[in-house]
């Protein structure tokens, strides 16, 4: 065989392989023959482009027993907003079902006990995440209270004791604040609004306004968004299903049973007084993180109540 031959026999030999790479790789043929339970994969791509699909709002939404006025344009296309900024935030989304599932039976009956409707569950999502953050102003816990405010509803607020972080007690707190906002305006969702922007700054609106509700004001940029991120957390997190997130009940973020100490004394070591109880002290402050040092002086002789997991869902070593 003569070098041109070879060549020749080359050329077509490479030709065919690239036709058989090629095809190989080409995504829509390879998406055209994926055979799969779902139609996400094949709905999803059109020549290896996805597609990113507008959502369709609910046909009417309430909160706390009041209807959001869905018929008036602003008021659907904020709710617009918020819905597909969250549903497209997937790993934000994925964590706060996963949370969610941890820490709504915990504050669900606490809301009930303080006379809220339970919808505000979704209220504490949009102010914290469900954990106990601060924010750059100072803002504390799940429902983000001002050291000021909290100490003037009693919350204890110093060195080694923060309340604000007590789940229990921000609570009772945050319903005091939010039923005194609900006989002012009259309205569960203008209370809402209220515990976002002050009760001052939303009566001096719908004054200056001549409004008679949340719906109807013109607010700055966070007070606008702020009922309707709640009503996006309140909608995805009831359906999640219906916004594309599956979660599988064994990832959830399970609840953790726990016992409660009374103590009346002072504590003069916290990761003394955690190993004594079957725990360590990350484990400790990890279920009582308004207990801010190492000890406490408790000279006044207060009663606290420390919360205690039970064994079984940590390694204390």
């Amino acid at each position: 065989m003569n070098v041109l031959s070879k060549i020749g026999l080359g050329a077509i030999a490479i030709t065919i392989c690239g036709l058989f790479i090629f095809a190989a790789q080409d995504p829509t043929k390879q998406i055209s023959e994926t055979k799969t339970n779902t139609t996400t994969q094949t709905s999803n791509f059109n020549d290896g482009m996805m597609k990113v699909r507008s959502i369709a709002l609910p046909k009417s939404m309430s909160f706390a027993g009041e209807r959001v006025p869905l018929e008036d344009t602003d008021v659907r296309e904020r709710l617009d907003r918020e819905i597909h900024v969250n549903t497209y935030w997937q790993s934000n989304m994925l964590l706060m079902i996963k949370k969610a599932n941890r820490f709504f039976p915990e504050i669900e009956p606490l809301l009930a006990e303080f006379g809220l409707p339970d919808d505000f569950k979704y209220l504490a999502v949009a102010e914290s995440g469900l954990d106990n953050v601060r924010s750059p102003a100072g803002a504390a816990g799940f429902w983000q209270f001002m050291k000021g405010t909290g100490k003037e509803y009693g919350l204890e607020i110093n060195d080694y004791v923060d309340e604000r972080y007590n789940l229990e007690l921000a609570t009772k707190v945050a319903a005091e604040y939010l039923i005194k906002s609900k006989a002012r305006f009259g309205s569960w969702t203008t209370a809402a609004g209220a515990y976002n922007a002050g009760n001052a700054g939303i009566n001096k609106q719908l004054e200056r306004q001549d409004a008679k509700g949340y719906y109807a004001l013109l607010l700055n940029s966070e007070t606008s968004r702020y009922m309707f991120r709640i009503l996006a957390f309140k909608e995805i997190l009831s359906n999640p299903e219906k916004y594309g997130f599956y979660i599988d009940a064994q990832d959830k973020y399970q609840p953790i049973p726990t016992r409660t100490v009374v103590i009346t004394t002072p504590v003069d070591d916290f990761a003394k007084f955690a190993k004594d109880n079957g725990i360590n002290y990350k484990i400790l402050k990890i279920h009582n993180p308004w207990l801010r040092d190492t000890y406490l002086k408790n000279a006044s002789g207060k009663e606290y109540r420390i919360k205690i997991p039970e064994a079984g869902y940590y390694v204390t070593e």
